[in-house]
């Protein structure tokens, strides 16, 4: 196993090699709001939350719900849950 991701262009270069595999747009992935989602969800609820969340936005915004109010809906739950 290679050593984690520690640059910000090798998390680029990351984010490029799976959209690639996925067969997605680079566009596709806002790399900040999903790791702001990630941090937000490890820190208000518990560190296992924060991959299924991630998981499940991407469901939510692949079935057509914009990013941005996928991630408000979530931070409401966050700011519920604490």
């Amino acid at each position: 196993m290679e050593e984690p991701l520690t640059e910000p262009a090798e998390l680029d270069g990351w984010t490029s090699r799976v959209t690639g595999a996925l067969e997605l747009p680079d566009a596709s992935a806002d790399i900040g709001a999903v790791l702001d989602l990630a941090r937000d969800t490890a820190h208000g609820v518990m560190r296992p939350a924060a991959p299924l969340t991630a998981y499940l936005v991407g469901v939510a915004v692949g079935r057509g719900m914009p990013l941005p109010d996928a991630v408000a809906a979530v931070g409401r739950c966050i700011e519920e849950h604490e």
